[in-house]
């Protein structure tokens, strides 16, 4: 399974009624940022959560499957193809909230004196990628598209990483580099930006909250209260971005000038409509979008089921109406 397969989890623990936020790249992925947000403001503990810290993990090689089974995970924040791909192996999972609902922090960056001024520009060019199956070799194959090309069209080019892929460029080993928040705020002064997700690509569900079936049944308050916790955090992340940042800043090591544009990048994204951060509620366009863009990439192979993989029953009533 790939490296990112866990960008959240929660595990309580039952004897000292103790919980901990196990954030899969936490400190380094932009989509963990409310966690740290919440732990900050007290909002888990307004909704009865003992959060005594957050744990970040990068996943390893270790399967979701294995991560969620093995008993006190209630829930994990993952991207969505990564779940479907599980579920389609076997895996006892469902989709309980919509925490991540596009794909705003990715941008394609090129040298300041590159000639690429947009997609169109793209043909013949060695266009970088993290890894095989993963969401920017998804992305790029789209961006192509958008241009009216095919990936034979260009050379993709697997560097293994998001800063790996900067070296990359740097060294003249590739054309564009896929860059993501905030590492995006830090480096975006020495290249320059030719195509902005938010604007060339439509919402594309980026990370979903799951549980599985049996702690669906036995942790059901659990659920309900982290997922509680975590909407007005994304409210407060909107209405005091440069607070969230000063929280950021020091949870992701990183300068407060760049914890401001990533977070005030992100809170005022919308893509075609859609915000960054979702609250919890299902947008099932992004959902599906997503997960048609990881089966062109060999990520999943199968039909889903969509009425069978998600429980909508832990969120807030008044978003429990999957948005279609």
């Amino acid at each position: 399974m790939k490296r990112w397969i866990v960008a959240a989890l929660v595990a309580a623990s039952a004897t000292a009624g103790a919980e901990e936020l196990a954030v899969g790249n936490y400190g380094v992925s932009a989509n963990g940022m409310p966690f740290g947000v919440a732990m900050h403001k007290g909002y888990f503990k307004e909704e009865g959560l003992n959060i005594t810290g957050l744990i970040t993990s990068a996943g390893g090689g270790t399967s979701l499957r294995n991560m969620l089974a093995g008993g006190g995970v209630p829930y994990g924040e993952v991207n969505p193809g990564v779940v479907v791909s599980a579920i389609l192996a076997g895996a006892d999972l469902r989709i309980i909230s919509d925490n991540v609902l596009t794909v705003a922090e990715f941008v394609w960056a090129v040298r300041p004196d590159s000639p690429i001024k947009s997609i169109k520009d793209f043909k013949g060019k060695k266009i970088g990628y993290t890894n095989p199956r993963s969401t920017s070799q998804a992305l790029a194959r789209m961006l192509l598209q958008q241009g009216g090309y095919t990936e034979s069209d260009a050379e993709l080019v697997k560097t293994g990483g998001f800063g790996e892929g900067i070296a990359a460029l740097e060294s003249g080993q590739i054309d564009v580099a896929p860059i993501t928040e905030p590492l995006w705020s830090k480096v975006k002064g020495k290249f320059r930006a030719v195509v902005v997700a938010s604007e060339a690509l439509p919402p594309l569900d980026n990370v979903v909250g799951v549980t599985t079936v049996e702690m669906a049944e036995k942790k059901g308050d659990f659920l309900r209260a982290v997922i509680r916790a975590r909407r007005p955090t994304v409210t407060f992340m909107v209405e005091h971005p440069d607070e969230a940042a000063e929280i950021v800043a020091k949870e992701y090591k990183i300068t407060l000038d760049e914890a401001k544009s990533s977070v005030r990048n992100l809170v005022t994204s919308k893509t075609q409509g859609v915000p960054y951060w979702g609250e919890g509620q299902i947008y099932m366009a992004g959902l599906k979008r997503m997960i048609e863009a990881q089966k062109a990439v060999g990520a999943i192979t199968g039909d889903v089921d969509y009425s069978k993989i998600i429980d909508t029953r832990f969120l807030p009533p008044d978003l429990q109406a999957i948005k279609q």
